[in-house]
């Protein structure tokens, strides 16, 4: 996708699209299903924590060149690897005992501030590889669709998957 993408609004476009269907799906389920785990453990409203989380990890260390170890409140030598074994099980772990409110605030106000950041950078930013990545890096931009397009739509059918397998409650989406 990122080679379709002309300029920063259809960028927000495609993000939106993805958010909103998220979001739906978030809020066709009751209490009881946000909190019950699939065949991994995680709940619906683990699984929307963790895309907050991930957005904050775009917002402070792809987007604006903070050290992975600081953002992601770990270590430097677990945040030097990047094994998702390691990170998401603790990303996991932080927010278990939220309440669904908490959740889906965090979630929300994460994602407002995502926008507005990705709505005051040029374009021509985004395409240009990380801060320290060097010549050839990967473009912010394969980062932004991985944490927000890619990362929603997989976490939207990963619930409505969870969901459909647990009960006969039907999730649009």
């Amino acid at each position: 996708m990122a080679r379709q993408l002309r300029d920063t609004s259809e960028l927000l476009s495609a993000i939106e699209r993805e958010w909103q269907l998220l979001v739906q799906v978030a809020q066709t389920l009751s209490d009881e299903q946000m909190r019950t785990p699939d065949a991994g453990g995680w709940t619906p409203q683990d699984n929307l924590s963790h895309v907050a989380e991930w957005m904050k990890i775009l917002l402070g260390y792809h987007l604006s060149g903070r050290p992975a170890h600081k953002v992601i409140g770990v270590s430097e030598e677990v945040a030097r690897g990047w094994d998702m074994e390691v990170i998401n099980p603790i990303l996991l772990e932080r927010n278990r005992r939220r309440t669904r409110r908490e959740a889906m605030t965090d979630l929300r106000r994460t994602y407002r501030r995502l926008v507005s950041r990705l709505t005051a950078m040029p374009f021509e930013d985004l395409l240009a590889p990380r801060k320290g990545a060097g010549p050839g890096g990967r473009p912010v931009l394969r980062a932004v669709l991985d944490d927000t397009v890619d990362h929603f739509r997989e976490h939207r059918l990963t619930i409505k998957r969870a969901v459909g397998r647990s009960s006969n409650h039907r999730v649009v989406g």
